[in-house]
């Protein structure tokens, strides 16, 4: 009958990923106790890892009405209702959490990225400024991928990694590498991913994996994401040699699992991103690691010894700005599928309320990249070319309104910026993709996937190359392509070649 007791093996069993066994260690730590608040927390902190995002805010709520200033209990809280696409309601937990305990870990970069992701930009340049300043005096205050989308100063970005790897990975026991058995074999490379289903890391490898030379590699993958059953998880199933879940494993056993298969080459494809798991790579899953796509910056990480780019996102002189050693790839460092389907169905412009004749700008990005110092100039782009929309996805309610406020407020017509919901298919999507003029491209934190996207459909992408490797990725694939000349590198000299495109169709109809 020790409530304390169930509550601690749950915890033990939530280290070692048996998620599920430590829900019931803190059901029954509540049965004993039901006003055990960490017994609340720590339930609804089991849910969410089980991805049962809406059965675990009872519990958080519960934990905060038995301690109001339980600020472990309103940050995952927060977490929980941004997998729900609740936003405001999350910066409202953070706000809490950080007004009870500003110092709290990583708290201040979490509330400045769920602000960006509603485009609420009130106050941001100031808190992003004091972010900046506290990153630098060493202070864990942001996950190093918020910084990605805040900055482009590479400085910044490698303490921002090197501060987060060094506070979860300081002392992990690495395992020694066994020596390799000599006899010959095939080179095994595992590539580790939370992303293996329709995800855009998975849209951009799956082909990769089919076309790996079987003579000399076996592929295998390593997946601890969401276990779903989409068409994309099941072509990845075959394209492997073995596809392996290890979302239930513990880190230490995924590294286990990987030495006994002799892994030599093990590639992380998510780095500092969700559902991200670099403890496998600070255990040392293979005798060379390798950081590739998904995250698109130094992990700041002495485990990580190679990062794939091409000279474009990482020219040589800032190569120094990467704890990795740099592998470059030619052309682009962005693999693609060159069987990528657009549906055969004929949309209109009418189907989406946009206009018959007017210019029609785009840009799919996720909101979190849609800063106000960007958006304010498409809006002066939108003045100068009479007519025009900007057509843009409907990612979430807030960032809806608050992107058409912002508008209004710049004499904008909110008519102007027109909203596109989620298709059934990503074919269709291209297809709709289509309808559009001109891709406007964002900064610091460019299109990645939705550049290649556009491209792809015959829609040109215009880019303004910033100084990091996420804000200069539609500048690698329009110089793959041979379209060098949709690459700016001011914001001026963007707004006026955006104009430029739409006002004289002679010259968007060349390129």
């Amino acid at each position: 009958d020790y409530a304390e007791a169930h509550c601690a093996a749950g915890l033990a069993l939530h280290e070692l990923k048996q998620h599920s066994a430590a829900l019931d260690c803190f059901d029954r730590a509540l049965q004993l106790q039901p006003d055990f608040a960490a017994a609340h927390n720590n339930r609804g902190m089991a849910l969410r890892y089980l991805n049962r995002f809406a059965e675990a805010l009872p519990s958080f709520a519960q934990a905060i009405a038995l301690r109001p200033d339980y600020v472990d209990s309103y940050c995952y809280y927060g977490l929980a209702l941004i997998k729900l696409d609740q936003y405001e309601l999350a910066l409202t937990c953070f706000e809490r959490a950080y007004a009870l305990r500003p110092d709290y870990p990583f708290l201040l970069g979490q509330l400045l990225q769920t602000k960006l992701f509603i485009c609420d930009w009130q106050d941001l340049a100031r808190n992003s400024a004091e972010l900046f300043t506290l990153i630098q005096g060493g202070s864990k205050v942001s996950v190093p991928f918020t910084v990605l989308a805040l900055s482009d100063d590479l400085d910044l970005q490698r303490q921002a990694a090197e501060i987060w790897t060094l506070d979860k990975y300081p002392d992990l026991p690495v395992y020694p590498v066994a020596a390799r058995q000599m006899e010959p074999r095939k080179i095994r490379v595992g590539y580790f991913s939370a992303d293996f289903r329709n995800h855009p890391v998975a849209f951009l490898t799956a082909q990769l994996f089919e076309h790996h030379d079987r003579d000399s590699f076996e592929i295998i993958g390593f997946a601890f994401g969401p276990e779903t059953q989409d068409p994309m998880r099941e072509r990845l199933q075959i394209a492997f040699d073995r596809f392996i879940d290890v979302q239930d494993l513990s880190e230490a056993d995924t590294v286990a699992l990987a030495r006994s298969l002799e892994i030599d080459i093990a590639v992380d494809l998510g780095g500092y991103t969700g559902d991200c798991r670099p403890g496998i790579f600070a255990l040392r899953a293979a005798p060379v690691q390798v950081s590739y796509l998904g995250y698109p910056g130094t992990m700041g990480a002495g485990f990580m010894d190679y990062l794939i780019a091409d000279r474009i996102v990482i020219p040589a002189a800032a190569r120094r700005h990467y704890a990795e050693r740099i592998v470059y790839l030619p052309d682009s460092f962005q693999v693609n599928d060159s069987g990528l389907t657009i549906a055969d169905k004929v949309f209109s412009r009418a189907d989406f309320d946009l206009p018959a004749h007017g210019f029609v700008f785009c840009c799919f990005n996720n909101t979190y990249k849609i800063q106000a110092a960007c958006f304010l100039g498409w809006l002066r782009i939108l003045a100068q070319v009479p007519g025009s929309v900007l057509w843009l996805p409907a990612h979430n309610a807030a960032a809806m309104t608050n992107l058409q406020a912002a508008a209004s407020r710049r004499g904008i017509g909110a008519e102007r910026i027109i909203f596109a919901q989620r298709l059934p298919s990503r074919a269709e999507h291209l297809a709709r993709l289509r309808l559009a003029d001109l891709f406007l491209d964002t900064l610091p934190y460019n299109a990645h996937t939705t550049a290649s996207d556009a491209l792809w459909t015959g829609v040109p992408v215009l880019t303004c190359a910033g100084e990091s490797f996420a804000g200069r990725v539609a500048a690698s694939l329009l110089t793959a392509i041979g379209l060098p000349e949709l690459i700016t590198n001011s914001p001026q000299a963007y707004q006026a070649l955006a104009v430029e495109l739409a006002t004289q169709p002679e010259r968007l109809a060349s390129i």
